[in-house]
């Protein structure tokens, strides 16, 4: 049994070659002189040395010529001893054949001897390693992203755990069991495995159970002890058994048991740890009950006040963001840190996204709206850039939602990776309806860049260099763009009133 404090890994790790597959390569011509064939192979190494013991890391296939091949016996168990996976000998130019005491040598030690034919270059042989480790790892993520979308399909069914439960289970050609604190099979999905089995994988799951004291002992708290493991593995029944403790805090714990563990395996059950900690934490269906029943009002025709004061009696803090990493889950992990799930897609500043698109930026960043108690605090979080409003009324909220989608602006102008509306001021002594409407006559002929770059330009004080560097383009781009803004807008932009004039449209 096997212990661990780290997380499931994000991304599976580079699967291994068989060595069945390199053999069957017929350009390259191997031929196999000893040993078994289906061992798998992780990298490929050259080596001349005469002891390449010290620059092995296991699990390589080490070819060499024999340059320095002194004692073949000696040799094999070096290389043995440091975990190679095999041996490739190069007939030519040193020797004409495979010398017969390394075949016999390697037959001893149960270490696979290929002949590499004079004609197949060691280029060649690893080449083609690597080819197929592509291929493999190509095939392997291909099966995860399938097994990550079932899984998150299964997470949104009328059951969601016994669905990721059975999702998880059929992708790893197992069982999938949830353990409640005392032990006990909470949910179960898969084929059966025996009984021998099955005791083995609860006292893996025990390794990670609650504390004493816990719910399981009739005491407070629970989860798994404070500083043990996040997972452990085993093996018990011919099957390879994995327990994770869940992150929900209330004591729960996956196992699992398959017949295979794979590079990819690890990686799928890390989405369902993920998945079953979300789905299991405390007051989730609490929350989502009280959601709902504020979008039902809301359909019903009742008013947003009475539907925010289902949620929560406020007041709120509306806040507009952009970024993330690119993944579909950015926007719910933002939501997840800043400890609300009141989140929507879209920030209602079309300007941030028509921008980012003349940029030419790549993918698209995500931009979204959160909606949380203003007694919750909120700071920068890296990758992102928000926009947050003053604490408002749930009357008030469409004037804060225009808060924050001005506060976004300032950010992504000034680069600050968090800005706060700015209450009071000479803005507050201006009908908000007529500085729209002069901010949009005012503004009207220039484009959605060259407004972007104008307020970036001006919220650095005219700075050529820094703007360039704010937005990602060249200072003679920006020259260009802000000398066409005073083309367009027929204002002389050296005048202290009229940049003070165009930093209030631009708002």
């Amino acid at each position: 049994m096997t212990t661990s404090t780290a997380p499931p890994a994000s991304t599976p790790p580079a699967p291994p070659v068989p060595l069945a597959a390199l053999l069957a390569r017929r350009d390259l011509g191997l031929r196999l002189l000893a040993g078994p064939g289906d061992v798998p192979l992780h990298w490929v190494h050259t080596s001349e040395m005469a002891d390449p013991y010290p620059y092995l890391l296991g699990g390589e296939l080490l070819m060499t010529a024999g340059v320095q091949l002194a004692d073949p016996a000696r040799y094999v168990e070096r290389v043995a001893e440091a975990g190679a996976a095999a041996l490739a000998f190069g007939v030519t130019p040193v020797y004409d054949t495979v010398p017969a005491e390394l075949v016999e040598a390697c037959a001893l030690r149960g270490l696979p001897l290929l002949e590499v034919p004079p004609r197949t270059p060691f280029t060649a042989v690893a080449r083609a390693v690597w080819r197929l480790m592509a291929e493999a790892r190509l095939h392997e993520l291909r099966r995860v992203t399938e097994a990550q979308r079932s899984l998150a399909t299964a997470a949104a069914r009328p059951a969601p755990v016994p669905a990721v439960l059975g999702a998880l289970a059929a992708r790893l050609g197992g069982r999938a069991v949830l353990f409640a604190p005392d032990g006990t099979e909470s949910a179960a999905a898969g084929r059966e495995v025996p009984a021998e089995a099955s005791r083995a994988l609860r006292e893996l799951a025990g390794v990670l159970g609650p504390r004493p004291g816990g719910p399981a002992a009739g005491g407070e708290g629970g989860g798994p002890r404070p500083g043990g493991p996040a997972s452990a593995s085993g093996e018990s029944g011919g099957l390879r058994l994995a327990a994770y403790a869940l992150g929900g805090g209330d004591g729960l714990v996956l196992g699992v048991a398959a017949e295979r563990r794979g590079p990819g395996d690890h990686t799928i059950t890390g989405v369902a740890v993920v998945l079953l900690s979300l789905l299991t934490a405390p007051h989730r269906g609490a929350d989502a009950a009280v959601r709902d029943e504020a979008l039902v009002r809301l359909l019903l025709g009742a008013s947003p006040a009475e539907a925010a004061a289902t949620l929560d009696p406020g007041p709120w803090t509306v806040v507009h963001a952009r970024g993330g990493d690119g993944t579909p889950f950015a926007a719910a992990d933002l939501a997840a840190s800043l400890g609300t799930a009141l989140v929507a897609s879209g920030t209602g500043a079309e300007a941030l996204g028509e921008a980012g698109a003349a940029r030419g930026s790549g993918a698209a960043p995500a931009s979204v709206r959160l909606l949380l108690p203003a007694s919750s605090p909120v700071t920068a979080r890296p990758g992102w850039f928000l926009g947050i409003s003053a604490p408002a009324a749930a009357a008030d909220l469409p004037a804060a939602d225009a808060q924050a989608a001005r506060a976004l602006r300032r950010a992504e102008a000034t680069r600050s990776a968090l800005v706060r509306h700015r209450p009071g001021g000479l803005a507050s002594l201006v009908d908000p309806d007529e500085a729209a409407a002069h901010a949009r006559t005012l503004l009207a002929p220039l484009n959605e860049p060259l407004r972007e770059t104008l307020r970036a330009w001006l919220s650095l004080h005219g700075s050529w260099d820094r703007t360039a560097v704010a937005l990602d383009v060249h200072r003679n781009t920006v020259r260009q763009r802000i000398t066409r803004c005073a083309t367009l807008l027929d204002r002389d932009l050296d005048d202290p009133d009229v940049r003070m004039e165009l930093w209030f449209a631009l708002g």
